[in-house]
């Protein structure tokens, strides 16, 4: 079943609508409701799939995501619409840079962040499959550049690594994947060898992945579009700090700031996270350990 809070054109779901009528359920503009009645739905033996913005998602239904979803362990699927940066014209009621720390905290929530479309059916064909809680980040403006062009196993809490190298691991999730593929490419022709993963599960996250790659790299990177606070930056470092990783590490993401509001690329460029400003971090860090 498929609840939306007044979104289905913006949502994309016309198509659906249209396929199965009887499987769409507008709940109108009242976010913590539609929660609650997928809440009951899920007791009943349904999936429900609950779709809205992602800064509504993890701020005003807030009560409801920790009580019917963290606490009661329904197994709801929320997606967050436009998370990051994707409805910023709107300004900062729009904007989702916190969701990730907040559905981090609660328990029994996992968290996907797909990189592109192919993904995002990947992600959701997964959770569909959980009796876990689930919410489905959806970061990046219209037109996102596709990672995957050939079909690819897919795993919840298993990251995918796109690229090998030895000096820098760069550790993106969502929409910033493919700006740091652009990062890694820019890098390689200044002798820089950079290893790209895709973190598409920030809970649970791929522990092995980041102790493998902090003993194959001078120098780990994160990138997200999201706070520099509780995000993929925050989750890795709990990590490394566990296990006591001496590897150089940043995390390049949303300063504690809310920026102005525009268009996407101008917002990505308020926040540092443009290809070029990312590339000069890591050359300034990697210029740092010589």
């Amino acid at each position: 079943l498929m609840l939306t809070a007044d979104l289905c054109f913006f949502s994309g779901l016309e198509r659906f609508k249209e396929k199965y009528p009887d499987r769409l359920y507008n709940l109108g503009i009242a976010e913590q409701n539609m929660v609650g009645v997928a809440g009951g739905l899920a007791k009943e033996g349904f999936v429900p799939f609950v779709s809205t913005y992602a800064s509504f998602c993890s701020s005003r239904c807030a009560d409801q995501v920790r009580v019917n979803m963290s606490y009661m362990k329904l197994p709801i699927k929320m997606l967050g619409l436009t998370a990051g940066y994707g409805a910023g014209i709107l300004g900062a009621t729009h904007m989702s840079v916190e969701d990730i720390a907040f559905m981090r905290a609660l328990p029994n929530i996992t968290i996907l962040s797909p990189a592109d479309c192919v993904e995002i059916i990947k992600c959701m064909l997964a959770a569909a499959k959980t009796k876990d809680p689930t919410y489905i980040r959806l970061s990046g403006p219209v037109n996102t550049p596709m990672i995957y062009k050939e079909d690819y196993d897919f795993k919840i809490g298993k990251a995918i690594t796109l690229r090998n190298g030895k000096d820098v691991c760069i550790v993106a999730t969502g929409s910033m994947v493919s700006n740091a593929i652009k990062v890694a490419d820019i890098l390689e022709e200044k002798d820089i060898s950079c290893s790209v993963i895709n973190m598409h599960t920030i809970k649970p996250l791929d522990s092995d992945a980041i102790k493998n790659a902090s003993q194959k790299h001078k120098l780990i990177v994160t990138i997200e579009e999201h706070s520099i606070y509780g995000g993929l930056g925050s989750a890795v470092s709990e990590i490394l700090a566990k296990m006591g990783s001496c590897v150089a590490f940043d995390i390049i993401g949303i300063n504690d700031v809310f920026v102005k509001a525009g268009d996407y690329q101008y917002q990505l460029e308020q926040s540092g996270l443009s290809v070029e400003q990312i590339t000069n971090r890591i050359l300034h860090s990697m210029n740092k350990l010589k």
